[in-house]
């Protein structure tokens, strides 16, 4: 077994990172910009988004870019290496980070149900494209050849 490339974990995940940050900005930053206000100021919140909250998602996405390849570089070993392993990463990723992370806002009633839908299923969607740009980037060291004696 390998030691996993934390090389190209960082490089993979910063590609899968890029493609969640572009996503996000597409369709939460823009289409669905006033929306989202609309729904902060019934929260008595001013809508607008600052410097300070602009960073920290677009470090979240890198975050979670990082650990899709990551579990894609842990998982590979038993799954294979290949696009179906990384499908099987970024769903594992996606779970918890998008689908069970919006239950509780939701079940709150915090934000409106058409929103939390929009942004669970993006959320699919640019965790599994993120995850298959990563995982194309990752790669294990080759294994040294062993030369035997007398051949």
């Amino acid at each position: 077994m390998s030691k996993i490339n934390w090389g190209r974990v960082i490089g993979g995940g910063l590609l899968a990172g890029l493609v969640i940050n572009v996503v996000e900005f597409l369709v939460n930053g823009l289409w669905l910009a006033a929306d989202w206000g609309a729904a902060m100021k019934a929260l008595g919140m001013s809508g607008e988004y600052g410097t300070a909250q602009v960073v920290v998602f677009n470090l979240w996405g890198f975050a979670m870019g990082i650990f899709a390849v990551w579990l894609y570089a842990a998982i590979r070993t038993r799954y294979g290496p290949g696009p179906r392993t990384a499908y099987t990463a970024a769903v594992a990723t996606w779970v918890p980070g998008y689908l069970m992370a919006n239950i509780p806002p939701a079940v709150l009633g915090m934000f409106p149900v058409r929103l939390m839908l929009i942004g669970i299923a993006t959320g699919l969607i640019e965790v599994i494209l993120g995850t298959q740009l990563g995982a194309s980037f990752y790669k294990e060291g080759e294994a040294p050849v062993t030369k035997v004696a007398g051949t």
